[in-house]
């Protein structure tokens, strides 16, 4: 494809013609694969869907929003085209036809490479960007409309690419090297786009078709199937994060409990990953625009050595700046993923309580162990069971089993473990697509462990987490302390295809009470602040996620170890967290995160923009040195000294010989403010439910 481009020097619009691409059609293979995609759908999926003109109606907004999410390629004269086929879809492809999903692809990749031509076309020219002039860029995407004509489209990209010069330049490269790298950029995603081929149309197009279900619905085709196999081989290693596009961005969903990034300590969910290099000096490779399965080919390597990541990190917002955080590969090794137990010392009163606290960063098995018959094989429940073992012989007044992160597995070890706390009786129900619901998983031994407990949750302690702190919550067996969890209460299948493979969700949790775990969670009994956006992070915050809804409750008894203690324990809680510096801190943290996440325009000007950095960086040291002497510790000097000590946190070694990186602490409450509270609050908890056994003695001694 030639593409010729006229550059307005003064009003820097482009012009562009382009001749036509050789359009991208379906084949036999991929017309029979949509039928049985189809088929598969309606027979076993949980949600049954009609293919008529709603079903075709809401798949084509679905498909623009997947092939266009940012609308910046798109025209509305395309849409406008469009359209007119709003009810067709189902039609087509109800009798294998993918016709218009191809046109409306063929379409987004003339634009796209044109776009992507046009800006390399104006990086390479000798147009200047004015960094003095005064205009912005909106970020705002959720109130984007298409734009109404090319015009309209060529400013928002000049502005676009001058956004991205600026903050590189920002970021201590020249104005050559700024405009090189986005050359380099633009012309590797022009590579990129200009490859693609039917068989990437129709996974798009598929997987839009099956995301009508539900989010946790998709297709693989035969490549992609392939590329998945190969990931899960032992040959290359990662850096421990569940990874997902987003817009032009690689953002991480959750980063792997016990893994590498893990371990390193800095990466948090809705960072955005914006470069890649190799080793110690390798040359960062900007992904801005890649996708995901190429970052992903980037980001692994072999064992032992070094992955360096650009990070634009969630709390900076649009406007923030990235920092480069430096990663170790290893392979996720179940003795790291595995439960483990701590014991520290609360005051309460005049006394001191020993608490325990049990981490539980997924639900695991070493399935291949017990397959194998090994007497001796690893579990959740059994390591749990030898650490209340313990906890047993250092006389531990109550226990905190920390979920955070815990994004599920297991859901056997879910049923195993929640029967280690409450007597036989049922954990979970499940409901199948026929309507029919099971209740399988039960607990079936006498409680081990019967003191007080607190199950502390997040934003991303999800599934089998959520069926645990939910049993536990229902029963009324212990205290539930944190944030609503993720919503992630359904239950997917692998079935194969002629060509590729199709993940659908066939079945939903419900907790005992009736109460659907699915984008609701589960609620805690005391709130604490949320690490995490709910609108980002969470079940709820996706496209067509199945509803919370309820189902008859099933028998089961009920403790009532919490009843008429949340109130007190809630006043107390928040008396006390007034006076608290770290909480203090934490909360101001937390609401200059949302200030930034919250910018709808970003200024294009130099100088406005360096003053805006600047603030937030003074507002950061602040919010630190305030911190520092509310503890009575000393504040750091300047910036300089604060700035060091985010550089030392990011894992940079100091020289190319140095690759000594800092390593998570296993239990600090000095530096987890979150858990601190938690255990202040389970002393709160022992010292209410011993008054109230200690009133019942009375009562009984006095009848």
């Amino acid at each position: 494809m030639r593409l010729f481009c006229r550059l307005g020097l003064l009003s820097l619009f482009i012009v562009c013609s382009a001749t036509a691409l050789e359009p991208l059609a379906p084949d036999t293979e991929q017309r029979a694969s949509i039928r049985e995609i189809l088929h598969k759908l309606d027979k076993r999926h949980y949600r049954h869907l009609n293919l008529d003109d709603t079903f075709s109606s809401e798949l084509l907004d679905l498909y623009l929003k997947r092939l266009d999410p940012t609308r910046t390629y798109l025209l509305a004269s395309d849409i406008a085209e469009f359209e007119g086929w709003r009810n067709r879809l189902d039609d087509e492809l109800r009798a294998g036809d993918l016709d218009l999903g191809f046109r409306i692809f063929n379409k987004l990749r003339e634009r796209l490479i044109a776009r992507l031509e046009a800006n390399v076309a104006l990086l390479e020219s000798d147009a200047k960007f004015d960094f003095d002039a005064d205009e912005s860029l909106p970020i705002d995407t959720d109130t984007r409309a298409w734009f109404k004509d090319a015009a309209e489209a060529d400013d928002y990209w000049r502005r676009r690419l001058k956004d991205g010069m600026l903050r590189l330049i920002m970021s201590g490269k020249d104005a050559k090297a700024a405009r090189e790298l986005l050359v380099k950029r633009y012309k590797s995603q022009l590579h990129r786009a200009s490859q693609q081929q039917s068989h990437d149309a129709f996974e798009l197009y598929a997987n839009a078709v099956a995301g009508m279900y539900d989010p946790h619905t998709s297709y693989m085709d035969p490549r992609s199937l392939e590329n998945f196999q190969i990931s899960m081989s032992l040959s290359l290693e990662g850096i421990g994060a569940v990874l997902q596009a987003e817009d032009e961005y690689t953002k991480i969903i959750r980063v792997v409990p016990g893994g590498p990034a893990d371990k390193q300590g800095r990466l948090r969910a809705g960072d955005r990953i914006t470069g890649v290099a190799q080793g110690v000096d390798g040359e960062m490779v900007d992904v801005i625009g890649w996708r995901l399965d190429d970052v992903v080919d980037l980001i692994r390597g072999k064992k032992d050595s070094q992955v360096r990541l650009d990070i634009l990190p969630a709390t900076s917002g649009p406007a923030g700046s990235s920092y480069s955080v430096t990663i170790v590969r290893d392979q996720v090794k179940l003795e790291e993923q595995a439960a483990r137990g701590d014991v520290i010392t609360v005051p309460s009163g005049s006394e001191k309580l020993r608490l325990g606290i049990i981490t539980l960063p997924t639900f695991y098995m070493d399935f291949e162990a017990y397959r194998n018959r090994d007497e001796n094989f690893r579990s959740t429940t059994r390591d749990v069971y030898n650490i209340l073992q313990t906890f047993r012989t250092e006389n531990i007044d109550g226990i905190i089993l920390d979920l955070r992160n815990n994004g599920g597995g297991s859901l056997y070890e879910a049923t195993a473990l929640t029967d280690l706390f409450i007597d036989p009786g049922p954990v979970v129900q499940i409901r199948h697509a026929n309507g029919k619901v099971s209740l399988d998983q039960m607990a079936e031994h006498p409680a081990a462990y019967r003191g007080p407990l607190v199950v502390l949750i997040n934003r991303l302690s999800a599934s089998a987490s959520e069926i645990f702190a939910g049993a536990i919550q229902d029963y009324g067996r212990g205290l539930i302390v944190g944030t609503q969890t993720f919503g992630k209460g359904t239950v997917q299948v692998m079935t194969p295809l002629k060509q590729g493979q199709l993940k659908l969700t066939e079945s939903k949790f419900y907790r005992v009470s009736g109460d659907s775990t699915q984008e609701r969670g589960v609620l805690p009994d005391i709130v604490l602040p949320s690490l995490y956006d709910v609108k980002e992070i969470g079940d709820g915050s996706q496209d067509r996620v199945l509803r919370w809804d309820r189902i008859k409750p099933a028998d089961h008894d009920t403790y009532k170890n919490v009843d008429g203690l949340v109130a007190p324990l809630i006043q107390r809680h928040e008396a006390r967290v007034v006076t608290d510096a770290d909480w203090r801190y934490l909360l101001e943290t937390l609401k200059f995160a949302e200030q930034n996440r919250s910018i709808k325009e970003l200024p294009l000007k130099r100088a406005e923009r360096e003053r805006l950095d600047h603030e937030r960086e003074v507002a950061l040291f602040d919010l630190a040195n305030a911190q520092r002497k509310a503890k009575g510790e000393p504040p750091y000097a300047d910036l300089a000294a604060w700035r060091k000590e985010q550089d030392t946190l990011s894992g940079e070694p100091e020289d190319a010989g140095d690759a000594a990186l800092p390593v998570k602490p296993k239990i600090d409450l000095a530096h987890d403010p979150l858990l601190k509270e938690t255990s202040n609050i389970l002393g709160d908890y022992v010292g209410l439910l011993t008054k109230r056994r200690e009133k019942l003695a009375g009562n009984a001694t006095g009848s």
